[in-house]
């Protein structure tokens, strides 16, 4: 059964017990965020502390509720937020950068008069500190990703694009063939125009 002590006792477990009692709740808890964000939505506050947390996992969980619960956000509460909820793209951790770029799409699709907005803040990863340059060509791709799916919703296009053709020949192969598929996806003369023209 669902409902609002269902989804207090849920928080309680994230601040009690092991390790896999915290993580099953954070999993239930993500899935409800997914079918009913404003159940979560009178926790805001809770999750946003989470970001901080020192157990990355319960991290990822918070970012990923939050995502959705931008849905749900009658109050706006995640307008003083939107900056230190994007910050971690900037680095140290690859995956914590990743499961927020994944984010911003929900985010995006929830206020879309965000969209130019949010693709700044992703494009800060191109300048990210991770652990590796590696690292950092793999959440370039989760970036492009991201990309292909708020492009429609986009106001400025070019400063997106610019960025994914610099990635048309990156060193990760997986990363480049993203790039080259947004590129023939998006802007299909321009590509074909480059090609023709040789490097």
């Amino acid at each position: 059964m669902t409902g609002p002590d269902r989804v207090k006792d849920l928080l309680d477990r994230l601040h009690s017990g092991g390790a896999g009692r915290k993580h099953g709740a954070g999993r239930k808890l993500r899935r409800l965020a997914e079918i009913r964000p404003d159940l979560l939505a009178p926790h805001f506050d809770a999750f946003v502390r989470l970001l901080d947390d020192s157990n990355k996992l319960l991290q990822w969980e918070a970012i990923f509720v939050l995502s959705h619960l931008a849905r749900a956000d009658a109050d706006r509460r995640f307008d003083a937020v939107f900056d230190r909820f994007f910050a971690p793209i900037r680095g140290p951790v690859m995956i914590t950068a990743a499961n927020v770029i994944v984010a911003g799409a929900r985010i995006a699709s929830a206020r879309p008069s965000w969209a130019d907005r949010v693709a700044r803040e992703i494009r800060t990863v191109a300048a990210a500190r991770f652990q590796t340059a590696e690292c950092r060509r793999i959440a370039i791709g989760h970036a492009i990703q991201t990309f292909d799916e708020i492009y429609p919703l986009l106001r400025d296009k070019e400063p997106v694009l610019r960025f994914v053709r610099r990635q048309a020949k990156c060193a990760r192969p997986a990363t480049r063939a993203k790039a080259q598929r947004f590129l023939k996806r998006h802007a299909p003369v321009k590509a074909c125009r480059r090609i023709a023209r040789g490097p």
